[in-house]
């Protein structure tokens, strides 16, 4: 078995570790010291839509995308790694507390602003019961929690929302007891069953709230790599040098795709419902021109041309870690407000002084690809601060040179994870 994992924290945080008053607002309310199971869809209440919407599917996926397009620029030359899938699940999370263009900005990033807000989290709820399984091969399990400072009061309106929407765990703990970050982290190591074994240190004063969401993935290749086919072979790496890498093979009949300027395959893990894509640029052509191409409508044009042929794929085991603050990058997409410390707004969460804005989006992930499956984690924190067929033709795909790959989910095309491969 092969894991994927990934951990979104969400920190809410005073500047300059200025004392905190005491809330005053009505809508606010203390957060109760423990409520919800911590695996989602476990609290027995109802998650309309059951289906999804196709422009929200879409919108997600589009995001998912972007996402990577954005921080593939931003680090060209690098191994580029991530979940956008949860990453949305965070924004969407943190969305809730958010009123007016704060909001608006948000939603446009995640190409959601044509959606109410209700809409959104009522499909996000749907999606992540659609995804988690526990099958024979697969499995994947989501869990959301927040963490807030006791004493500290919260709109019950924002925590209700994460509750009906993200069956999120809601617990108060007093921050400043030395075994604080010790419970946290022992909720993030379960959730991802060991692979991310703590995200918290320690837990600065001027820190309200952290508000997490886990994805965990564990799966294998329905076929697998046979591991006596494993040879070292070259890899051109970008600088025109090569690098001589374990390189997997397996001669059979693969979902295989000759688009304009690249190959694709995809590779199921076992069940089928899950599955990883791979986008290998022509030799004449490089992984920018690629990215250039990763756009919504050719995504899902090429989801419908894959067809079954017979062929021959060489894939390199590769390992690669990332670890990214993504404000310019969600700035780029259209997140602006949140950021600004002037002009966002998250009087959603808690209406009384000082105001709250997004000080620091950072990604970290994991992954590990070989002749068994899969194996991954990611962490992301937002610290929030506070303002003063038949195979009919054979083909060979030899990936050994920079490429593309998505972990997606099969019935509803959900991209789960990106990865940009620069050098395995």
């Amino acid at each position: 078995m092969r894991q994927i994992a990934s951990v979104l924290a969400l920190m809410l945080c005073a500047c300059a570790g200025a004392p905190l008053p005491a809330p005053t607002a009505p809508p606010a309310e203390p957060m109760p010291t423990a409520t919800s199971a911590e695996t989602p869809g476990s609290a027995g209440k109802p998650r309309a839509p059951q289906r999804l919407d196709p422009a929200f599917l879409r919108a997600v996926n589009e995001f998912a995308l972007e996402l990577t397009v954005q921080l593939g620029r931003q680090d060209a030359g690098q191994n580029v790694f991530l979940s956008p899938a949860n990453v949305a699940v965070a924004l969407a999370m943190t969305a809730n507390g958010a009123r007016g263009e704060t909001l608006q900005s948000m939603l446009s990033a995640l190409n959601l602003n044509t959606l109410d807000l209700e809409t959104v989290n009522s499909n996000f709820a749907a999606l992540q019961a659609l995804l988690v399984r526990d099958e024979p091969g697969a499995t994947i399990a989501i869990a959301n929690a927040l963490w807030a400072r006791a004493g500290v009061a919260f709109n019950a309106d924002f925590l209700q929302r994460t509750q009906r929407f993200y069956d999120a765990r809601i617990e108060a703990l007093d921050f400043d007891q030395p075994d604080a970050p010790k419970t946290i982290n022992e909720w993030v190591r379960r959730q991802t069953n060991d692979k991310i074994p703590a995200i918290v240190e320690r837990i600065p004063e001027e820190i309200i709230l952290l508000l997490m969401s886990a994805i965990y993935f564990n799966g294998k290749w329905e076929t697998p790599f046979n591991p006596e086919f494993t040879q070292d072979r070259p890899f051109y790496l970008l600088n025109g040098t090569t690098k001589e890498l374990p390189t997997m093979y397996r001669s059979d009949n693969f979902e295989y795709l000759k688009g304009d300027g690249f190959q694709a395959v995809r590779l199921p893990y076992a069940g089928g419902g899950v599955r990883m894509v791979i986008i290998l640029p022509d030799a004449d052509r490089t992984l920018t021109q690629l990215m250039d191409q990763l756009s919504i409508e050719n995504w899902e044009s090429w989801r419908e041309q894959f067809s079954v042929k017979e062929g021959q794929l060489y894939l390199p085991r590769f390992t690669t870690r990332y670890d990214k603050q993504l404000n310019q990058a969600l700035s780029a997409m259209g997140m602006t407000e949140a950021f600004d410390d002037g002009r966002a707004d998250f009087s959603g969460m808690r209406p009384v002084p000082p105001a709250l804005f997004i000080s620091q989006v950072r990604h970290v992930a994991y992954v590990d690809v070989n002749e068994a499956g899969t194996e991954a984690a990611a962490v992301t924190s937002v610290e929030m601060g506070i303002t003063s067929a038949m195979p009919t033709e054979t083909f060979l795909m030899q990936v050994d040179r920079p490429f593309f790959f998505a972990i997606e989910e099969t019935s509803t095309g959900s991209i789960l994870f990106t990865g940009l491969i620069t050098e395995p």
